[in-house]
């Protein structure tokens, strides 16, 4: 089986870990929630790769993006990552059905970068009935970041809702778009979750809208690029 791994997982491949090594940067406030997240937060594996969200900086900075969509919010460490990338009037609308985990272990370490902090909106609910409301409400067209990090049966919905918001020149980054290399078993593709991101693959690859490179980064991040 290929490097499929996050650089912070002990079983992480050398590999892994030197790429990370050479394109990871955190703050302390980063290193402050994935430490707490990984020690206390229930399912703390499904924090995101800190090399993907490096990644995911990058891509706002040169962009010079300044509104994120973030679909999946955890503990906060993506929302947390938009939001150092976006300047200071920028802001990241960061979903999820239940922001518990983002109450108990995210804003208290967030909140004490109060100018980062207040960049972050957090919308709570089925974040494909949320993203369809900022369609409705005339907001297609007008993002330039979208991360896709969430339940994986709707993952498809969540990329045709991203690529509606996204402007031209936009990019969306799809997290666990190999899910430990699952989704390259046939005989694991009976497993709904990996045949949702299966089909969101080959959704993207075949899309029109989109340019796209499906990468071996963090747990597979699938990049599109809105034409």
């Amino acid at each position: 089986m290929s490097v499929v791994a996050k650089s912070y997982n002990k079983s992480a491949d050398p590999i892994v870990a030197y790429c990370s090594e050479h394109t990871t940067i955190q703050i302390p406030l980063q290193v402050e929630l994935q430490k707490e997240t990984l020690a206390n937060a229930p399912f703390g594996g499904m924090l995101g790769a800190p090399e993907v969200l490096t990644f995911g900086q990058n891509f706002i900075k040169s962009l010079g993006g300044k509104r994120a969509l973030d679909v999946g919010t955890f503990t906060g460490a993506s929302a947390l990552a938009w939001a150092l990338a976006v300047p200071d009037d920028g802001e990241v609308y960061t979903f999820d059905i239940d922001h518990t985990n983002y109450k108990k272990f995210g804003v208290p370490i967030l909140s004490k970068d109060q100018k980062t902090f207040q960049k972050i909106k957090t919308v709570e609910g089925p974040a494909v009935e949320s993203l369809d409301k900022l369609i409705a409400n005339g907001q297609s067209g007008t993002f330039d970041f979208a991360f896709i990090d969430a339940d994986k049966t709707s993952y498809p919905a969540y990329y045709e809702k991203c690529v509606t918001l996204l402007r031209s020149g936009g990019v969306i980054l799809v997290d666990n778009s190999l899910r430990g290399g699952k989704v390259a078993d046939e005989n694991q593709r009976n497993d709904p979750q990996n045949a949702a991101i299966h089909a969101t693959n080959d959704i993207i690859y075949k899309d029109a809208r989109t340019y796209s490179a499906l990468l071996n980064l963090g747990d597979g991040t699938h990049v599109a690029f809105k034409k």
